[in-house]
C-alpha cells in the first residue's frame, strides 16, 4: 500500500503547541525539547496523534518563527539547558544563569533578549571546554555530512558579528555587502588570525550540531510514543537569511510577497489599503526549477529529519502570491497616496499578484499548472512525511481541488466555510483529506473568538457588517456544533466544539494550547509586531488544569475514532 494511502486511513487529533510555550522545572525561560517530550508523553497517555509546532529555524531580530535568517539550521533558544544534555557544561553554570535570570523565569511572555543572553553565555562556557578536549567523532562528521548548508550559514552568523550582531546585511559595512567582499573579508582575517576565525565558525556549527542531536532525540522519543510531530514551512524567507545572501540569482530582490488588502484590520490602514507586505523576496521559478529545485529539496529534506507531517505557510504562494515592489520599511510612504501618485513614486508598477493574477482561464491553468509543478517537487522532496496545505485566505476556486488530487490536506475553518446557501459545512461532509480546526496561531483562541462574536453581536453601537458577520460567524459555530448560539461560552459549549471537530471526517482535527486551557491569550496578532507576539507561556499555575483538560479530551478522541 502507498504511504498516501496509508495517511488515508488514519484519523489524528493534533494539538498546536508552540515550542516556546511549555514549562517544565529547570527550564530557562523558554520551552526546550525537554518540555517537549513531557509534552508528547501527555499526548501518548490520552489519544493526541500530533503534536503541531510553529517554524524551528533560528529567528533573527523580531523573533518571529516565520523571518528566520535561514531555511535549514535551527533556532538555539530551544535547546534544552540541562548539563547532560550539553558537552562541557556544568551544573552550577545553569544554576547560576538561572539566578541572573530571576523573576524571567517565571514571567508570562518569554523575554527574548534575557534568555537568549543567558543561553548564549552557557552555550560560549561549554563550547570553551569541549573544544579544549578531544571532541567528539560525531561532531565532526555532522560538519562534514551537512557542509552542503552549514558553511554558508556558520559564515553568514560570523558576518553578523562583524556587523554588530545584525541580519540585515544591505546595511553592513559597504565591503561586506556582496559575497565577494564578504569572502574577501573573511579570507583577510583569516590571514591576520586564522585561529581566532576558525573558532568562531566552528562554534557555529558545533550549536548547530547540539541542536540536530536534541530535536532527533525529540524525534526518536515521539516515534517510541506513536506520537507524530508536525512542523511548519514559511511560503517566504527571509530577505535576511544566510540562504538569499549566499544565493541572490534564486530570488527577486526587487519584489516582496504579502497577502491582498482586508478590510478586517482595523487598526491598520495600510493592510486595509494596501494589503500585507511580508518583504520576503520572491522566488525566481524558473531558474529554481531548471536546476531540479535543489534548493527546495535541501529546505524539506532536513525539515523531515525531524517531522512526521509538515505544513506550507500559505500554499496559495507556490500558485500565485500578492507582492509588492517596494520593502516594508518604505510602507509608510505609501499610506493614504492614490494609486496614481503610488506610480510616481515606484516609477511604475503597484502591488499586485505574480506571476499573474486569476483573472482569465488561461491564467487560472498556467498558475494551477505551475503550483502542480512545485507542489509535486515537495511531496517527492519530503520522501513519504505527509504534507498539508495551509489555503486559507483569497483561495481560487482550482487550489483545493488540485491540493486533493495531490493528497495534500488543505485547511477547513468551520465558520468560513458555508455552503452557497450561507450554511456551515457539517462535520460528517467535511472532505477526508483536510484539517479541521477552528483556528491557527494568528487567530484568537475558542473562548475569546466565541465571547468575542457574542460581545459584537450584542453591541448597539458596533458597525452594521461587525455586527452581521459576528453573528453569522457565531451562527455557523454553533451550527457546526449543533448547539444554540445565544449562550455564554462554557464547559459545554466547548465539550460540542471539541466533539464536533473531532467527529469530522478531515483526517486531522487539531485544537490550540490555549483552547485546551480556556485561555484567551493570542501566539501572534497579525499586522502587529512587539513583545506580544510568539511569546506565550502556559502559566505554571494551570499544570494541572491542562492534564485535567487532556483526559477530558480522551474520551472524546476515543468515540471519534482518533486513536
Amino acid at each position: 500500500m502507498s504511504a498516501s494511502l496509508t495517511r488515508m486511513s488514519v484519523r489524528l487529533a493534533g494539538l498546536l503547541l508552540p515550542a516556546f510555550t511549555p514549562r517544565r522545572e529547570g527550564d530557562l525561560g523558554i520551552g526546550d525539547t525537554r518540555a517537549l517530550k513531557q509534552w508528547i508523553d501527555r499526548c501518548a497517555a490520552n489519544g493526541i496523534g500530533f503534536l503541531q509546532l510553529l517554524p524551528l529555524n533560528e529567528t533573527g531580530g523580531d523573533d518571529s518563527p516565520y523571518n528566520a535568517i535561514t531555511s535549514v539550521a535551527l533556532e538555539p533558544l530551544y535547546l534544552s539547558m540541562d548539563a547532560r544534555d550539553i558537552p562541557g557544561l556544568e551544573e552550577s553554570d545553569v544554576e547560576l544563569a538561572r539566578v541572573e535570570l530571576g523573576e524571567h523565569l517565571q514571567a508570562d511572555r518569554v523575554n527574548y533578549a534575557a534568555v537568549r543572553q543567558a543561553k548564549r553565555a552557557l552555550l560560549e562556557k561549554a563550547w570553551s571546554r569541549f573544544n579544549s578536549g578531544p571532541g567528539d567523532i560525531a561532531f565532526f562528521r555532522f560538519r562534514r555530512e551537512e557542509k552542503a548548508w552549514l558553511e554558508n550559514y556558520c559564515i553568514y552568523r560570523w558576518l553578523m558579528d562583524q556587523a554588530g550582531g545584525s541580519e540585515a546585511w544591505d546595511y553592513w559595512p559597504e565591503p561586506l555587502r556582496t559575497v565577494e567582499g564578504a569572502m574577501a573579508h573573511l579570507e583577510a582575517s583569516k590571514a591576520a588570525s586564522a585561529a581566532v576565525v576558525e573558532e568562531r565558525l566552528e562554534f557555529y556549527a558545533w550549536v548547530q550540531w547540539l541542536c540536530f542531536v536534541q530535536w532527533r532525540s525529540v524525534r526518536e522519543h515521539a516515534d517510541h510514543k506513536n506520537v507524530k510531530l508536525m512542523g511548519d514551512i514559511p511560503i517566504g524567507v527571509s530577505r535576511y537569511s544566510a540562504d538569499v545572501f549566499f544565493n541572490r540569482e534564486d530570488f527577486d530582490l526587487n519584489w516582496c510577497g504579502g497577502a491582498p488588502p482586508e478590510t478586517l484590520f482595523k487598526h491598520d490602514r495600510f493592510i486595509q489599503q494596501w494589503g500585507q507586505n511580508w518583504g520576503i523576496p520572491l522566488y525566481r521559478w524558473d531558474r529554481m526549477e531548471a536546476a531540479g529545485f535543489p534548493w527546495w529539496r535541501q529546505r524539506i529534506s532536513m525539515l523531515t529529519d525531524i517531522f512526521h507531517i509538515f505544513r506550507i505557510d500559505h500554499v496559495l504562494g507556490f500558485y500565485r502570491i500578492y507582492s509588492f515592489p517596494w520593502q516594508p520599511q518604505r510602507n509608510a510612504e505609501f499610506l493614504g497616496l492614490t494609486e496614481d501618485e503610488a506610480v510616481e513614486l515606484t516609477g511604475g508598477p503597484l502591488p499586485g499578484w505574480s506571476p499573474r493574477p486569476d483573472d482569465t482561464p488561461e491564467n487560472r491553468e498556467l498558475n494551477r499548472a505551475e503550483g502542480d509543478v512545485r507542489l509535486k517537487m515537495v511531496i517527492e522532496a519530503a520522501r513519504g512525511a505527509a504534507v498539508v496545505g495551509e489555503d486559507l485566505g483569497c483561495v481560487p476556486e482550482y487550489v483545493r481541488p488540485h491540493l486533493a488530487s495531490l493528497d495534500v490536506a488543505g485547511f477547513r475553518v468551520p465558520h468560513w466555510d458555508a455552503d452557497e446557501e450561507g450554511h456551515v459545512i457539517l462535520p460528517d461532509e467535511l472532505p477526508e483529506c483536510s484539517f479541521a480546526t477552528y483556528a491557527t496561531h494568528d487567530h484568537d483562541s475558542l473562548p475569546a473568538m466565541w465571547e468575542g462574536f457574542r460581545e459584537i453581536a450584542e453591541d448597539p453601537e458596533a458597525e452594521e457588517g461587525e455586527r452581521s458577520g459576528a453573528v453569522n460567524n457565531l451562527r455557523l459555530m454553533a451550527e457546526f456544533a449543533d448547539i444554540e448560539p445565544d449562550q455564554p461560552y462554557s464547559a459545554e459549549v466547548k465539550e460540542a466544539l471539541f466533539k464536533a471537530l473531532l467527529d469530522s471526517k478531515s483526517r486531522y482535527a487539531a485544537i490550540m494550547i490555549t483552547d485546551l486551557c480556556d485561555l484567551t491569550d493570542r501566539i501572534n496578532s497579525p499586522g502587529t509586531v512587539g513583545p506580544q507576539n510568539w511569546s506565550f507561556r502556559l502559566p505554571d499555575s494551570l499544570e494541572s488544569v491542562a492534564l485535567a483538560e487532556l483526559a477530558k479530551l480522551r474520551p472524546l478522541i476515543q468515540e471519534a475514532k482518533r486513536c
